[in-house]
C-alpha cells in the first residue's frame, strides 16, 4: 500500500523529527523516505537514512521539552507536499516556525527542503 502525500508529510514531521525514541524514529525513516533521501535546511545538506536520523536526533537533543506541531493544512501537488509547522514547549507559543516542502518518488519522500520563518 502506498502512503498518501498527507501521510508522508505527517510522518516526516511527527514520526521522524518529532520522535525522541531512536528505534521508533528509525523505523519511521525507513518506511517514509527513499534510501537516498536528501534533506536540505539553511545549515546543511544530509543524505541517506543514517545522516537523516542523526540530524533529527541532534535537533531533538538541542530542544528538550519542545514538540513539533502542524501549523496548518498539508498541501499536495502531484509529487510535492507542503506543511508549515511550529516548534516549542507543548501548549505554549512556538519558539521556531517553519515549513517543509517534500518531493516524493515511488511512494516515499526523496527530498526535503526545510525553511525557518523569521518573526
Amino acid at each position: 500500500m502506498t502512503a498518501s502525500t498527507e501521510d508522508l508529510m505527517t510522518a516526516n514531521l511527527l514520526e521522524v523529527f518529532g520522535q525522541r525514541d531512536p528505534a521508533l524514529r528509525r523505523a519511521a525513516i525507513e518506511r517514509t523516505y527513499t534510501e537516498d533521501v536528501v534533506f536540505l535546511d539553511p545549515d546543511e545538506v544530509v543524505e541517506g537514512y543514517d545522516a537523516l536520523d542523526a540530524k533529527a536526533g541532534r535537533l531533538l537533543a538541542g530542544a528538550p521539552g519542545f514538540t513539533f506541531s502542524p501549523a496548518g493544512p498539508i498541501y499536495a501537488n502531484h509529487d510535492m507536499g507542503y506543511l508549515a509547522w511550529n516548534l516549542g514547549p507543548e501548549g505554549e507559543a512556538p519558539v521556531v516556525r517553519g515549513f517543509d516542502t517534500c518531493f516524493i518518488r515511488d511512494g516515499r519522500i526523496a527530498k526535503v527542503y526545510t525553511l525557518l520563518l523569521a518573526d
